[in-house]
């Protein structure tokens, strides 16, 4: 039998604190060894991109499939989102496909969970910090959620340049304990925050990387190609660096890429991958004025850990339809 999960089956049964734990340990195996992670492949199509990401976790059993789709002309001419995706488990003994679930909230909720972790490690630990988020959308609200489950904030301060995205940023962040303002401008977020994350579409940097102040940490999250990126040189070249594989990073990550083209960092710039902090292989943060900067492009062993996580607990509460295939 096989278990579908609708987006409301797989949001009923996931939480971000669940979901940070499992990412971690997710982390912790692609450091170990125990984890299988090729590189996300693309089929261009004449309407769009469909991505492919395997991954599995031996540790916890996980063996998965994502399968995401970008077709920017779906609102128009088929009335759905540009962007689709599901997640497909499978039984790791017999290869079985046994579980097919929505994409999405697994998506938004493991790239807020990296983000949890890296916080977690890598920020300042003193109480009354103040969250800093660039973007108003889906993973941005995830990105405040994992920060405020890792970190004891004071309050939050949002920017985009949409006033009324903010205000549905904070409307849809109510039950988080954690009052949200909106920042004025890119600079004023700056002033304000002490752990910032970026969660945007842009492909060209948000801010002045010569205004971070000491001591913030950084999640960069939001851009994922060569060409794009949220973080410009300077900020790159201040920071410690940490990202979530670098392999992934290095042929994907355009924060990084560009300047290393530029010649402004080589690849020694990386200090450590996400999994080796975790491990105490690496040190984390070693002093209070550190800038940290965690770079992410999205990795499938995120989406394996938490898929099974969704699964085992979706079956515990007896929720989804099975269908025999």
């Amino acid at each position: 039998m096989t278990l579908l999960l609708a987006r409301d089956d797989v949001a009923q049964v996931l939480d971000m604190a669940d979901c940070i734990d499992v990412v971690e340990k997710a982390f912790a195996e692609l450091a170990s060894g125990t984890a299988e992670l090729p590189l996300r492949t693309g089929i261009k199509l004449s309407g769009g991109v469909s991505f492919y990401m395997p991954a599995y976790l031996k540790d916890l059993g996980a063996l998965t499939c994502k399968i995401v789709t970008v077709y920017r002309d779906n609102p128009t001419k088929h009335n759905m989102p540009a962007t689709l995706g599901k997640v497909l488990l499978q039984d790791a003994e017999t290869g079985d496909v046994v579980c097919i679930m929505d994409g999405e909230y697994v998506t938004t909720m493991r790239t807020g969970a990296v983000s949890g972790v890296a916080t977690k490690y890598l920020a300042r630990e003193a109480d009354g910090q103040v969250a800093g988020i660039f973007g108003a959308g889906a993973q941005a609200r995830m990105q405040l959620r994992a920060v405020a489950a890792t970190r004891k904030l004071s309050h939050a301060v949002v920017y985009d340049p949409i006033p009324q995205a903010v205000q549905g940023f904070i409307e849809a962040l109510d039950d988080l304990a954690v009052e949200i303002l909106r920042a004025e401008s890119p600079e004023s977020l700056l002033e304000q925050a002490d752990i910032l994350c970026t969660a945007t579409s842009s492909s060209t940097p948000l801010f002045d990387g010569n205004r971070v102040r000491p001591g913030m940490h950084i999640n960069g999250i939001g851009s994922y190609t060569p060409d794009g990126r949220e973080l410009d040189t300077a900020t790159v070249k201040r920071s410690k660096l940490i990202v979530d594989w670098a392999e992934a990073c290095l042929s994907e990550a355009g924060d990084l890429m560009i300047p290393l083209d530029e010649g402004a960092i080589t690849t020694d710039h990386i200090h450590a991958e996400l999994g080796e902090i975790v491990l105490g292989r690496k040190p984390a943060r070693e002093k209070d004025e550190e800038i940290t900067l965690f770079k992410s492009v999205g990795l499938a062993i995120q989406d394996a850990a938490t898929a099974k996580l969704v699964y085992d607990k979706a079956l515990e509460a007896g929720i989804g339809t099975a269908i025999d295939l």
